[in-house]
């Protein structure tokens, strides 16, 4: 997001609406409709932690042990069973 001046980007009319109720402050002006991204897409965390799951389960089923897998990834163990869990889960659909 980033921040334009009002005076560059409005038409004068408009400008002088908005400064009857907003003076000098950053206002948000939201997209239109529901064209939202989701968490973590238009930076890449999603992919990242995709992959890093991706790759958890994998050392996971080549043998490595879970408390292994906390210390590399400083994860909880409960976190590092969700997450071989729900890759099982999501490769048994593939």
């Amino acid at each position: 997001m980033g921040y334009k001046n009002g005076k560059d980007v409005l038409p004068c009319e408009l400008l002088q609406e908005l400064q009857k109720y907003i003076q000098g402050e950053l206002i948000y002006i939201p997209k239109q409709g529901n064209v939202r991204a989701g968490w973590g897409e238009n930076n890449g965390t999603r992919q990242q932690i995709r992959r890093r799951n991706m790759e958890i389960h994998r050392l996971y089923t080549r043998g490595m042990r879970i408390r292994d897998l906390v210390s590399r990834y400083h994860l909880s163990e409960d976190s590092i069973r969700k997450i071989i869990v729900k890759v099982s889960r999501e490769q048994a659909y593939l």
